[in-house]
């Protein structure tokens, strides 16, 4: 299961009920920030999340209403200490971290801040990996940007069919647990049972899809397939959408459309901008596909 919080959901230019682009996946022990647009630290303290567990910040691309935030993050983590014992990893492709790094050291010349980070230069595919889930990424053509998006997935799993497990005797408590995780089990007659005598078919793990700015969704399609939840950008809707192309941006229907072509079972649209009425981008995308919402600053959800 994953959890989102979203922290900034507005498009280029924050306004009062929107901050730049910003939201936290929470993995188990795992916090992973994507983006982290002007006044994230702010929101992160807003919304609960807070600064700490903070493991990873996953770039998108550069542009500043997507990375502005950083070096004050960063400050305050070394002022409050208040970071993780391993060094925060900046995630980002080779053309995000170079204008990233430029950022940072036009806040530090010469030096480091206090708060220990480290940049990992991502290419397409596995961003992290770890027991339960892994992060992986995969390109986005956005303007003249390196982008990325990230897929996070948990690992098949198989569950337990409880008739099966009365009929064989399996008695409950960590038994019980050892055959979920996969492992076999001698019971006290001497009897091995093995996991695939009392569990289902193996069965996918939960998948989800976050995009930041794009302008063309044909590659996106295979990387979305079957998503259980779908974050993507809408700055336009269907009657802008010469003006959306030219922008490198995505209208509201776009983003529905791929949602329909990639059977994702949930879409939720940020990046939202302030010269449409919610009802009107809602309306835009689902022409295409029922199941949309419209994310806001601190809305959170599961898959």
């Amino acid at each position: 299961m994953f959890e989102i919080t979203f922290l900034g959901t507005a498009a280029s230019t924050p306004s009062i009920d929107r901050g730049l682009s910003s939201l936290i996946v929470r993995a188990g022990k795992f916090r992973f920030l994507v983006d982290c647009g002007e006044g994230t630290q702010r929101q992160l303290l807003k919304s609960g999340v807070g600064y700490r567990k903070l493991s990873h910040v996953l770039l998108t691309h550069a542009h500043l209403d997507h990375i502005l935030g950083l070096p004050g993050l960063v400050s305050t983590l070394a002022l409050l200490d208040a970071g993780t014992d391993e060094p925060i990893k900046l995630v980002g492709s080779a053309g995000t971290l170079r204008l990233t790094r430029a950022l940072m050291q036009g806040v530090w010349p010469g030096t480091r801040p206090m708060q220990s980070f480290s940049y990992q230069e991502q290419k397409p595919g596995v961003v992290f990996t770890t027991d339960g889930f892994t992060v992986r990424s995969f390109k986005v053509q956005h303007s003249e940007t390196d982008s990325l998006a990230y897929v996070f997935q948990s690992d098949p799993r198989r569950h337990l069919v409880p008739e099966l497990l009365e009929e064989m005797g399996v008695p409950r408590g960590p038994e019980r647990a050892r055959l979920a995780r996969g492992q076999p089990l001698i019971l006290p007659d001497g009897r091995a049972i093995q996991p695939d005598d009392v569990t289902t078919e193996l069965t996918p793990g939960t998948k989800l899809v976050v995009v930041g700015d794009c302008g063309d969704t044909t590659e996106i399609v295979a990387e979305a397939m079957g998503a259980d939840g779908l974050v993507i950008e809408s700055t336009f809707v269907g009657r802008d959408a010469r003006l959306a192309r030219e922008r490198g941006h995505l209208t509201a229907r776009a983003a529905g459309e791929l949602a329909r072509d990639a059977n994702v079972k949930q879409l939720v649209l940020t990046h939202l901008s302030g010269r449409y009425s919610p009802e009107d981008v809602l309306a835009d995308a689902r022409e295409v596909f029922a199941n949309v919402s419209l994310a806001h600053d601190f809305l959170t959800f599961e898959v």
